[in-house]
């Protein structure tokens, strides 16, 4: 009973963390002249994506490399195709060019440098594939590129976003450090009431990392997408997605790779071919807008399905 409640009031922080978050990101973005997208793709992408970075750094140190992997990315696949589906059949999302040909692209390109860099045993004839610390490094590297990029973002000056108050600069500050914390706890006390559960079903540390473990660490995505989307502010919730794609894969397994290399089961192949389908499959969308680049609600819903069905392959396949 106790475990069930902890998961309700984790349910709870992580809501109202991303709330706060988003409207003190916004409050700062306003203050200093810096774009939604720029926002999106940092602050409230690292923000969001505490509770992946917390859960790897405890599961490597506990060896449990394919929850570590493994909640990467299913994280990656629910950024993807569930939050990203729901968010557009609440608002059609409308995507600028630079994240159609440049952040979207980014993604992909970091999906497939992990594959090349995971399968030392496929592509390099070695017994054991594994992240390294040099592999964890060179995924570092790219993340430090994209952070360069992103910089640059605040060059190109964005539309006003009039759904969002300016607050004055402690207001805000407290404001994205209270939406931090709500989502760091929350996404902890959510996760570890899942484990708690899905073990007592005896799921494998796989699936628990696929399923449960990245679908709680992903819920403030979805609540900061969300949210995002009903502000009005397109660029945030897209933003938040493929930054966090970015950011979980570069960062977050890059600095897990380097405390500690991380053994790679080449039965994730599959799931991160799924990955680089997914992020596709958006990258198709976005690019088939007869009027411009967006994601309406009956793409939003196709990979929101596309989602289900990837949930049901996993219980399938066990």
């Amino acid at each position: 009973m106790l475990t069930y409640l902890l998961l309700l009031i984790g349910f709870i922080f992580l809501i109202k963390g991303a709330d706060l978050l988003i409207d003190g990101a916004s409050s700062i973005a306003k203050k200093f002249k810096l774009s939604d997208l720029f926002i999106g793709l940092t602050i409230v992408a690292f923000g969001t994506s505490a509770p992946e970075l917390t859960i790897n750094i405890i599961a490597n140190f506990r060896g449990s490399a394919d929850i570590a992997i493994g909640n990467i990315i299913g994280a990656c696949i629910a950024n993807i195709l569930l939050i990203a589906g729901i968010a557009a059949m609440i608002s059609p999302i409308r995507i600028k060019n630079g994240t159609a040909w440049k952040e979207i692209p980014l993604a992909l390109m970091v999906m497939i440098l992990l594959f090349f860099l995971a399968n030392d045993g496929l592509l390099g004839g070695d017994k054991l594939s594994l992240l390294s610390r040099f592999d964890g490094i060179i995924l570092l590297i790219f993340f430090a590129v994209f952070m360069y990029y992103t910089f640059g973002i605040n060059k190109i000056k964005g539309e006003e976003n009039l759904s969002y108050e300016k607050f004055k600069m402690p207001i805000s500050l407290t404001y994205v450090l209270l939406g931090v914390i709500g989502l760091g706890l929350g996404g902890h006390w959510v996760v570890s009431s899942a484990i708690t559960i899905a073990r007592s079903l005896g799921l494998s540390e796989t699936i628990i990392g696929l399923t449960i473990i990245s679908i709680g660490t992903t819920l403030p995505e979805m609540t900061a997408s969300v949210m995002a989307v009903i502000k009005k502010s397109a660029d945030i919730a897209i933003g938040n997605i493929i930054g966090s794609v970015i950011f979980n894969t570069s960062f977050i397994l890059g600095l897990s790779a380097l405390i500690k290399p991380l053994s790679f089961n080449p039965s994730l192949n599959l799931d991160l071919a799924i990955t680089l389908l997914a992020i596709s499959l958006m990258f198709y969308f976005v690019l088939t807008g007869k009027k411009e680049r967006h994601i309406v609600r009956r793409e939003g819903a196709g990979l929101f399905g596309a989602y289900l069905i990837y949930i049901l392959f996993l219980l399938w396949r066990g």
